[in-house]
C-alpha cells in the first residue's frame, strides 16, 4: 500500500481540520502510511514532493495553486538541459498527480468546476486508485503557474492596454477596457453578470482570453448610448501590456496589481490529479 502526505498549508489554515483528520482515518483504514504535514513555506512544501502520493487540503484555489508553482519549479528542466523526449509544446514534464481535499464542502472552487470529491473518504478512496485525469497549466513570466484563470481589470475603472493572443489584438492600446479576463478553467466567465468567457475548458490545450470594452452608440437626436463589447480569442499564449501604472488583477484568487507586461503561455496537460 501506499505512503501518502496530507498536506495543509499555513497562513489561514491553522491546525488540521475536521476534513484532513477524515481523510486521514479513511487513509488508514485502508492500509495506506499517513503523514500529516503543516506547511509554512516554500520549504515545507519542497519537502513534500517526494511523496508516492500527496494530498493537499485546500481552502482557496490560491493554495492549490502554491503546490503546484513549487512542482513546476522542482520538475521543469533548465533551457539548456531540455529533454530530448520533452513535447514541442511543453516546457515541463508531466508532473505527479496530486490528491484535492476541499476544506470548505461548499465552495464554488476550481476542485468543484472539475468534479472532483469533496467528501474526505471519497477523497482518499480516489488517491488511493489509478485513475488520474490530466489538465493544462498555464505558466507567466512572472515565475508562477495559473490553475484556473485571471481577471485584469473590472473593479477601478477602465484602463488602457494592449491585449494579444497568439497572432489576435484584441485591444491595441487605445480603447478603455473594463476587465480583460485569461481562462484555463471556468472561474472568470463572468462580470457583473457580463458574459466573459464562453467556452474554457482546463484539458482543451488553449487559453481562452476575452477583452470588455465600452462602446459609444451615437442615436439620431437622442444621447449616445454605451453597450459592452466584448471580444474573445483562443490561443496558446496571451500578453497583457498595460498602459497604466498599476492596474489590480486577481488570478486564482490571489490578488495583486500590474504595472508591466505579462505573458501566460498554455502547458497542455501538464499536470494531474486523482479522480473517482
Amino acid at each position: 500500500m501506499y505512503d501518502v502526505v496530507l498536506l495543509t498549508l499555513g497562513g489561514g489554515c491553522g491546525a488540521p481540520r475536521v476534513p484532513v483528520l477524515a481523510c486521514a482515518d479513511a487513509l488508514t483504514a485502508a492500509g495506506a502510511t499517513v503523514q500529516t504535514v503543516t506547511a509554512e513555506s516554500d520549504a515545507d512544501i519542497d519537502a513534500t514532493l517526494d511523496s508516492r502520493r500527496l494530498v493537499v487540503a485546500t481552502a482557496t484555489n490560491g493554495q492549490l495553486r502554491a503546490v503546484v508553482r513549487r512542482m513546476v519549479r522542482r520538475y521543469a528542466p533548465a533551457p539548456s538541459k531540455r529533454p530530448a523526449d520533452l513535447p514541442a509544446d511543453r516546457t515541463v514534464p508531466d508532473l505527479p498527480p496530486i490528491g484535492v481535499l476541499p476544506l470548505d464542502p461548499t465552495a464554488d472552487d476550481f476542485a468543484a468546476q472539475l468534479d472532483l470529491p469533496r467528501d474526505p473518504a471519497e477523497v482518499a478512496k480516489a488517491v488511493l486508485g489509478d485513475k488520474v485525469r490530466r489538465l493544462d497549466l498555464l505558466r507567466n513570466d512572472g515565475g508562477s503557474v495559473t490553475l484556473d484563470g485571471a481577471l485584469v481589470g473590472g473593479e477601478r475603472g477602465a484602463w488602457r492596454g494592449r491585449v494579444e493572443v497568439d497572432d489576435a489584438v484584441l485591444s491595441d492600446g487605445s480603447d478603455p477596457i473594463l476587465a480583460c479576463a485569461v481562462g484555463n478553467g471556468a472561474g472568470y466567465t463572468r462580470l457583473d453578470g457580463l458574459p466573459l468567457l464562453t467556452t474554457p475548458d482546463p484539458a482543451d490545450g488553449v487559453i481562452e482570453v476575452a477583452v470588455a470594452v465600452p462602446v459609444v452608440v451615437p442615436r439620431l437626436l437622442r444621447r449616445p448610448r454605451v453597450r459592452i463589447e466584448v471580444r474573445r480569442a483562443r490561443g496558446r499564449a496571451v500578453a497583457v501590456t498595460p498602459r497604466e501604472s498599476e492596474i489590480g488583477y486577481v488570478d486564482d484568487g490571489v490578488s495583486g496589481t500590474l504595472s508591466h507586461k505579462r505573458s501566460w503561455w498554455i502547458e497542455p496537460g501538464a499536470w494531474a490529479v486523482y479522480v473517482r
